[in-house]
């Protein structure tokens, strides 16, 4: 996409289809950075989506040849100043904390280059799928900056050790070895993308939105916990879904052989 095409769209864009909303960066000639305007973008997308119970599914993606290349620099040398970062960095982490708190599973559809902010934005995500020729880093130490912000959300994907050695080396690793460390689910040829991408929203939207929504919310929550304390969420979580009108007729469904009719609810 050229630079005057790019200036009549939207820096964030959005596609509903068949209850799945796929977000785009599309910020191509600056590999899709995390500006304030689209850390803004992103923040009210998934604030609507949130509130949407058509979307079952949501998908973050990228326009150009990166899905994203992190901070806008530029942006943060023009504001040096610590009360501009520490908002930056507030604003982030709530656009990152909205996609763990949001009801919809979030996939990260990667074809490129995720590094700093945009690899922490892989490893915040629910699910991710990468093509072949995708690479990842938390390259910020090479210019003397600790990726300190990604390193919460990777210290949380993937083992401690391995998560280190991308934040202390700064170096790439490409789509085999990210999901070998856990930081993906899956990769495939980039012309596969798209439909792998699908296999999955499609099983996620075939499932009871309120068990999904339930179940993620009690997942991320029972991570922080001891193991007591999280198999009393657990019990908690699975009582209350069971009292669900959706797993009742699932389980009628089930004991019957039929598709369940899923309400919602």
């Amino acid at each position: 996409m050229n630079a005057p095409e790019q200036s009549t769209l939207p820096i964030l864009m959005r596609e509903d289809k068949d209850g799945v909303a796929t977000l785009t960066l599309n910020r191509p000639t600056q590999f899709n950075s995390l500006s304030e305007e689209m850390l803004a973008e992103l923040q009210a997308a998934l604030d609507a989506i949130a509130k949407d119970v058509s979307v079952r599914a949501v998908v973050i993606a990228g326009a150009g040849k990166a899905f994203c290349a992190g901070h806008d620099l530029k942006q943060m040398r023009a504001n040096h100043s610590k009360a501009y970062m520490q908002k930056l960095f507030k604003q982030c982490g709530k656009v990152m904390m909205s996609i763990t708190e949001m009801p919809q599973p979030v996939i990260a559809r990667i074809h490129g280059i995720a590094t700093a902010a945009g690899c922490q934005l892989v490893a915040m995500c629910d699910l991710a799928v990468a093509a072949e020729g995708a690479k990842f880093a938390v390259s910020g130490i090479n210019v003397g900056l600790f990726c300190s912000t990604p390193s919460v959300a990777l210290g949380r994907a993937m083992g401690r050790k391995q998560a280190m050695e991308m934040l202390l080396t700064g170096d790439f690793i490409d789509a085999a070895e990210a999901q070998r460390r856990g930081l993906i689910n899956r990769v495939v040829p980039l012309d596969q993308l798209d439909a792998e991408v699908k296999k999955l929203t499609d099983s996620i939207c075939a499932k009871s939105a309120v068990a999904v929504g339930m179940g993620k919310q009690m997942f991320y929550k029972q991570l922080e916990m001891g193991l007591d304390g999280a198999y009393q969420l657990a019990s908690e979580t699975m009582a209350c879904n069971m009292m669900a009108d959706d797993a009742a007729e699932g389980i009628d469904a089930f004991m019957q052989k039929r598709k369940p009719e899923w309400k919602g609810c």
